[in-house]
C-alpha cells in the first residue's frame, strides 16, 4: 500500500485499517513461528504498512 493511497483516508479509515493490518501482522508472525509462512518478507511489509498508516495518522491528528 502506496502512501498516496492512505493519506487520502479520514482518520476513521485509517483507525479501522491499522486494526486490520496489525491484526494481520500478528497472523504472519505466528505462521512464521510455526514454520508455514512461504515468504518471510511479507512481515517486513505488513510493519511498514503499519509505520506508513501511524504517519499518516498522526499527521491527520495534529493539523
Amino acid at each position: 500500500m502506496k502512501y498516496s493511497e492512505i493519506k487520502n483516508l479520514t482518520v476513521d479509515e485509517l483507525t479501522k485499517k491499522k486494526i486490520e493490518l496489525r491484526e494481520e501482522l500478528f497472523h504472519l508472525r505466528m505462521k512464521n513461528t510455526l514454520g508455514h509462512l512461504a515468504n518471510p518478507l511479507e512481515i517486513r511489509a505488513a510493519k511498514r504498512n503499519v509505520a506508513r498508516i501511524e504517519t499518516a495518522l498522526n499527521e491527520k491528528l495534529n493539523h
